[in-house]
Formats: structure tokens, sequence, C-alpha cells
């Protein structure tokens, strides 16, 4: 990114390093992730990446807090112009194209895998999803077992789509019958 000549502000870079510290984290989780890979992919020292973040722990953080981000951009998106069921119902629909790529499934596991064993990631990680659920709830109206159905539907496809279960199998027509059950009620 910076070998092109091309000189980048703080908060370029800062940028920089999120997208690409999110590629790497998501291959190879908090612990199996070097700070060095991750300047390297950015296009800068090691040294400079920890005055662009103080420490990994920082980075993996803000990675975690973007990965939530996007989600709620990619909902929003999906529901631009609806509002309550027809809104959620949207939301319901496109969450298997966000993790259809890969990266956002994979980061998504990452965050829970170091959240068991550190409690500043859990804590960010937690605030990221805590908010994600107010914003689907302020979003769409739905009440709370409405938003746990919503969330656990989404953690369960994010089980079927890592462990390669196809489409047809069983599991999935439950999925699609969950779909089926708040388009019509």
């Amino acid at each position: 990114m910076a070998s092109d000549g091309i000189r980048m502000s703080a908060d370029e870079r800062r940028e920089a390093a999120v997208r690409a510290a999110m590629t790497e984290f998501a291959m190879g989780g908090y612990n199996g992730t070097s700070t060095g890979v991750i300047a390297k992919r950015v296009g800068v020292s090691q040294p400079y990446l920890f005055r662009l973040f103080p420490n990994k722990k920082a980075l993996f953080i803000a990675v975690a807090e973007r990965c939530v981000r996007n989600i709620e951009r990619h909902f929003d998106k999906a529901s631009e112009g609806l509002e309550g069921q027809a809104a959620f119902e949207a939301m319901c629909g496109s969450y298997q194209d966000l993790i259809r790529d890969g990266e956002a499934l994979r980061m998504q596991l990452q965050m829970y895998v170091a959240s068991v064993d550190d409690q500043e990631i859990s804590e960010a990680c937690r605030r990221g999803w805590m908010g994600l659920w107010e914003y689907v709830r302020a979003r769409t109206g739905v009440d709370d077992r409405t938003a746990a159905e919503f969330f656990g539907t989404g953690m369960l496809v994010n089980v079927l789509v890592a462990l390669g279960v196809p489409e047809g199998e069983r599991c999935w027509t439950g999925v699609e019958e969950l779909y089926a059950e708040r388009s019509t009620g």
C-alpha cells in the first residue's frame, strides 16, 4: 500500500492497517497472527504499526469493532428505504450474502475464540454485539424474543457455512422455515 510512492496520512495508514489486519486476523486468529505479517501487508515497519496502535490487542479490538460495524452497514444497506417488519425481513434474507465471502465469517469466529481467554477483547466484542442488537431492535421494532431468534439463527448460519453444510440439508430447511415464518408472520 505504501510501495506505490504515495504518501498517506496517519489516519489513512491506520485505516489500511485495520483492513490488512482484518484479513490476517480472520485467517490466523489473534494468537496465530503476528504484527510483523500485518505490517508487511500494510507496507509499513512493525515499529510504525505500533505508532498507529499501541499493541496487538488494540489493533485486534479495532478490527473486531470494524467487523461489527460492517455487519451493521450491511443490514442498513439491505433494509434501505424499508421500515419495521419489511426492514427486518430484508436483514434476515441478506445475512448469508454477507458471510459468503468468508472473511466476515472467519473474523466473527476469531472474535469469539479470542473472547474466551481475554477479558478486554471479550468486553469490546460484547459492546459491539450489544450495539448491533440495539441497532436491529431500533431499526426494525422487533421485540427481544424476535431479536434473539434472529441472532440465534445467524449463529446457526455461521456454523452451517463454516462447516460447509450444503444447502438443502435438513438443518438449512429449518433455517429457511424460520425465515419463511418471519416473512408471513
